[in-house]
């Protein structure tokens, strides 16, 4: 009659499956069986694929976890971190003059735009130089602002942004130049 050792000594650790004349050992997901046949040991999961997880994966006893840095979400397929938009969620510290922009992982606050002489400001991202003001002769008509993101990682070269002069008004020529902010060649025109 064969002997049920599961159930008269059970050496397994987790799982015993009894067999005739013998037994074997498995073990719980999230566990492998050690060299003994006996004992299970935790699986790193973590260091089977550095793809398991967007930002960083966590060990833990028979599974694994991941974690999202600071300013992000864990999403619900609990592997993707998203973006907290703290200006969309009005959890931010900018002052009623200042603007919200989101960036990844934090935001910041953006100054209004001021307009230098003798420019004058027209709504909140647009300065225009009268033309009756003599010293608007020589100057752009007008100056308009925009804030825009670009996220790290990408191919380059890549286009960023495109503008378009208009006809608009007859006898304006137009100049687009990088006025600053390019001191190490990393934009160009075309």
């Amino acid at each position: 009659v064969d002997v049920n050792e599961c159930t008269s000594e059970n050496p397994c650790t987790q799982t015993c499956v009894n067999t005739y004349g013998s037994f074997l050992c498995r073990c719980e997901p999230g566990y492998e069986l050690e060299a003994d046949g006996v004992n299970c040991s935790d699986m790193d999961e973590c260091s089977f694929s550095e793809f398991l997880c967007q930002h960083e994966c966590v060990n833990g006893p028979g599974s694994y976890y991941c974690i999202c840095p600071s300013g992000y979400n864990l999403l619900d397929d609990s592997r993707s971190c998203q973006d907290i938009n703290e200006c969309e969620n009005r959890n931010f510290t900018c002052t009623p003059q200042q603007t919200c922009f989101n960036i990844p992982g934090e935001y910041k606050c953006l100054d209004p735009v001021r307009c230098e002489d003798p420019y004058i400001q027209i709504n909140e991202n647009r300065c225009m130089c009268p033309a009756e003001n003599a010293g608007c002769r020589d100057q752009p008509f007008t100056i308009l602002y925009r804030v825009m993101d670009m996220v790290s990682g990408r191919s380059v070269p890549s286009d960023i942004f495109q503008m378009q002069a208009t006809t608009r008004y007859p006898g304006a020529y137009y100049i687009f130049q990088i006025k600053s902010g390019n001191e190490g060649r990393e934009f160009y025109m075309r």
